[in-house]
């Protein structure tokens, strides 16, 4: 479940009617991305059993019509807690960004989550949990609003189709090339209310050598009986969760 994104923006610098070449952005980007975490957490619930995860993707981008696609990949554990099988999550994803106004930016698209050979559907009061979501987000400066919808099932929920999930958040940035990262969201789980909880987290985002490092305080309020591991570990638990990011 690809996590709420940092927006990264490159300008093109204009000086006396020259466009300098080294500036500029190119009609078409691809950029690709490694990373590790110390838990896997997507909207605040782990999804590795509160253990490492391995993670990587890729990414196109038409600068000038913002449109964008990509894929993403993660290690995961949590079908088969839930009875299921499979150990890998596989993210589709595709969209527009671009300005409304000079201060406000938008973003729309759809992703799909897809989990192979999950096998939730032969689970007794489960369904395949393979989901798509559309959604939208808007934005200025450092803050941005965003809801996610289930054209779907949702992640295995019976009867679920149409959840949604508000995020707020924001990426303000520090002295010294630091970022506070701050995120407050509920996740809403149609016709199925015990599984709606709200999540948050409060992280600092640092380049190293050529890696993002996050480290960031992440919690929810979840129901701790329902979102469990086999072993009766709350999956929603208030943990610091650290994730380094390669991108080239």
């Amino acid at each position: 479940m690809k996590k709420a994104l940092l927006a990264v923006a490159v300008a093109s610098t204009f000086m006396t009617g020259f466009v300098h070449a080294e500036d500029a952005k190119p009609d078409n980007e691809v950029s690709f991305n490694v990373g590790v975490a110390s838990d896997y957490r997507y909207r605040g619930i782990s999804q590795t059993r509160l253990d490492p995860a391995l993670q990587g993707g890729a990414d196109y981008t038409n600068n000038p019509t913002g449109f964008y696609a990509g894929t993403w990949l993660s290690s995961i554990k949590w079908t088969k807690d839930a009875g299921g099988g499979g150990d890998v999550e596989w993210d589709l994803y595709a969209g527009k960004r671009g300005e409304i106004t000079k201060d406000v930016t938008y973003d729309v698209g759809v992703l799909s989550y897809v989990y192979p050979s999950n096998g939730l559907g032969n689970v007794a009061g489960l369904v395949n949990a393979n989901t798509t979501e559309i959604y939208g987000q808007v934005g200025t400066g450092p803050f941005y609003a965003k809801y996610s919808s289930s054209v779907t099932n949702l992640f295995g929920n019976a009867n679920s189709k149409n959840s949604g999930y508000l995020d707020l958040g924001a990426n303000v940035e520090l002295p010294e090339a630091y970022t506070l990262v701050l995120h407050a969201g509920r996740q809403m789980v149609k016709n199925n209310s015990a599984y709606s909880y709200t999540d948050w987290k409060v992280g600092v985002t640092k380049e190293f050598v050529g890696v993002a490092f996050t480290l960031a305080a992440i919690g929810t309020n979840a129901n701790s009986s329902l979102y469990v591991t086999p072993a009766g570990k709350f999956t929603g638990k208030t943990s610091l969760v650290l994730t380094a990011v390669k991108t080239f």
